[in-house]
């Protein structure tokens, strides 16, 4: 298959991340850690999945390795693994990891160390990526330790070094994608598309008794020479658990006469696809109808808006006023306050698309040419047991925006 990035992708990135750092304090190192191995049980791990922003600067998808820039030279610590290690995970192939990184230096721990320390007592300075808290409470999720370890040993090495965060130089970068990013996203919503696509034409059949069965599906079709599976925990949602805007469970039964949701994307070189259609098992009934029309007009008014200079917090304001007047016209509410719209669409319109299906990006900062992101209106009625999601991908041009999934339909019938 076609490589879609090269070294060359890479080391640009590096370089441009240094040449923005550099201006304020040359000669200051710069230390990014990847992501670590998490347990799933016992001695059992979960499958690796990269940090983003190391994977922007190095490609690398091996884990606990550190790089390190600092004056024009740049290597990265490898640390070691015992020999029942290699035999169950194997080595770490350093001439692999070079070709594809541009990274000519793969130095042992000991050493690596060493050398980073003796540095870190002559600047004082380290930029790196500040950790975030173990724990988040608004997601419910705790936090891959990397990058507190890293900063944890750095100041231990130079107690008194000041360490300077880079995640908004990242963020800035990552927000607008490169030509070779914009090849990966679309391949990811392709194979998505087609994925979608199958699972459609086996419904009109009655093809599936339970969601699994159409998670298991999407499954296959996402795991390609191309692709290498799913970019998120898919959701497939019937009925009223549809109204459940995260239900990764998908193990409900499918019940004739309901709607589906089906929030799926597939990924490939670590790039997202995000897609939400929401189909019908059998006849639509009227109202499951009238709330679908309703959130593609919703989108199709907010898609409008989608351009160079729109400022995401005044947009996301516009489409709640949008969304407002139609509950009104389903009967759902009577006025159309912050608080009766998001009764029954209580989430955003649009994030960023990228190496994270919820990328970074500054919210606050205009839309411009090259940032992806989605576009996902929905209404959800647990009381009648009706949710509907609709989501594309959008690309901002000079002229406006692309929908880059526009080839898969949103009819509601299967």
């Amino acid at each position: 298959m076609d490589k879609i990035f090269s070294s060359d992708f890479f080391i640009q990135n590096r370089k441009s991340l240094q040449d923005s750092l550099g201006i304020d304090n040359p000669g200051v190192p710069l230390v990014v850690a990847a992501h670590g191995l998490l347990q799933r049980g016992a001695d059992s791990t979960f499958p690796f999945h990269q940090d983003s922003n190391f994977r922007y600067l190095t490609g690398i998808d091996e884990p606990d390795l550190i790089l390190v820039m600092d004056s024009g030279n740049e290597y990265c610590i490898v640390p070691g693994r015992t020999g029942s290690r290699e035999a169950f995970d194997g080595a770490v192939d350093k001439k692999h990891l070079s070709e594809i990184s541009g990274i000519s230096e793969f130095v042992d721990e000991e050493e690596g160390w060493q050398r980073l320390g003796r540095r870190l007592k002559q600047t004082r300075k380290v930029y790196t990526l500040s950790a975030p808290a173990a724990y988040i409470e608004q997601y419910g999720l705790y936090t891959n330790p990397a990058r507190s370890r890293l900063v944890e040993r750095l100041t231990t090495w130079q107690p008194e070094c000041e360490v300077l965060d880079i995640r908004e130089h990242l963020i800035g970068m990552r927000m607008v994608k490169q030509p070779e990013e914009l090849k990966a996203v679309q391949k990811a919503i392709d194979i998505t598309i087609r994925g979608i696509n199958k699972v459609s034409a086996s419904l009109k059949k009655d093809g599936y008794e339970y969601e699994f069965e159409i998670e298991n599906e999407l499954a296959a079709a996402f795991r390609t020479k191309v692709a290498s599976g799913h970019a998120f925990t898919p959701i497939v949602a019937g009925g009223k658990r549809a109204c459940t805007l995260h239900n990764v469970q998908n193990n409900g039964k499918l019940q004739s006469g309901e709607l589906i949701v089906i929030d799926v994307g597939a990924e490939v070189d670590h790039y997202a696809a995000d897609i939400t259609r929401t189909v019908a098992l059998g006849q639509p009934s009227g109202r499951q109808r009238q709330v679908h029309e309703a959130v593609l007009d919703v989108q199709k008014q907010a898609l409008s808006l989608l351009k160079p200079g729109t400022l995401l917090k005044e947009y996301e304001g516009q489409v709640e006023k949008i969304m407002g007047t139609k509950l009104q016209e389903l009967g759902l509410i009577k006025e159309a306050d912050h608080d009766s719209v998001r009764r029954y669409y209580p989430h955003a319109t649009s994030h960023f698309l990228g190496l994270d299906v919820h990328d970074v990006g500054d919210y606050m900062r205009p839309l411009e040419p090259g940032m992806v992101l989605t576009c996902e209106p929905g209404i959800y009625i647990p009381e009648e047991g009706i949710g509907v999601r609709i989501e594309d991908d959008i690309l901002i041009t000079e002229s406006g925006h692309i929908v880059l999934s526009e080839k898969l339909p949103r009819q509601l019938t299967a």
